[in-house]
């Protein structure tokens, strides 16, 4: 017996796994997930055996997933997207289920488990995946009144600090990260996402204009939000400059 978790952003996406999964008696449904975040704490929880799993979702991606699991079970990717495929077999995957696939193609990939052995690469599966600068979020989960939400992250103007909290900016709604800037900061990718103050990042590519304030700048986005660089990053802010 194998104890199976779904993972998928679309609800037709895990009816159709669970439809194919009742041919197997031998594989039990534990639950399902629809987003990243949810993903990785039913996964800690139940510790499966197997999961099928989505790449492309909120809040973060299957590979995001896959790096934040206590343990490493055997990993069937089923997603629509096919430029993921070597990157799936380089982290030892089971199998790359290319939606839409029929049953027999399902069954194909069920088959795979007997032989094998992904949980004995579990620590080279965490390594080539930490080592990948390609595995930033392109949308995350945001608290939006009572309510989460999905925002891309390229829409993401500025975040401000917000106590132990923080403010996610875009051009029409400011959003509530239960994380703090600093968090957030490791979460994003440093190349576009600057820190300028202690309380504030930037995406430099929402930057209106850069204006010089006494000993320091004041960056105006595209927003008309001005945001105030401090002298401890004054150096990050005069890379940009040519």
């Amino acid at each position: 017996m194998k104890k199976v978790i779904i993972v998928d952003d679309e609800n037709a996406g895990r009816k159709l796994i669970k439809e194919y999964l009742e041919d197997f008696p031998e594989l039990i449904l534990l639950g399902e997930a629809n987003n990243g975040v949810d993903a990785v704490k039913i996964i800690n929880e139940f510790k499966p055996d197997l999961v099928f799993l989505d790449i492309q979702m909120p809040g973060l991606t299957g590979f995001n997933v896959l790096t934040h699991l206590d343990e490493l079970p055997q990993i069937i990717f089923s997603t629509a997207y096919d430029q993921f495929a070597l990157k799936a077999f380089e982290v030892h995957a089971v199998d790359y289920l290319l939606k839409p696939y029929t049953k027999e193609r399902f069954k194909k990939a069920v088959e795979k488990l007997a032989t094998n052995n992904q949980k004995n690469k579990a620590q080279d599966l965490t390594s080539s995946l930490l080592m990948d600068a390609a595995t930033y979020p392109e949308k995350i989960l945001v608290q939006f009144q009572n309510k989460l939400v999905t925002i891309a992250v390229s829409e993401i103007i500025r975040i401000e600090a917000f106590g132990d909290y923080s403010k996610i900016i875009t051009s029409d709604k400011t959003f509530l990260s239960n994380y703090g800037i600093s968090h957030l900061e490791e979460k994003l990718n440093e190349t576009i996402f600057l820190r300028v103050h202690r309380s504030s990042i930037i995406n430099i590519n929402k930057i209106q204009e850069l204006n010089k304030y006494a000993k320091s700048y004041d960056v105006t986005m595209i927003n008309n939000d001005v945001v105030r660089v401090s002298r401890g990053y004054m150096e990050t802010i005069k890379k940009l400059m040519y």
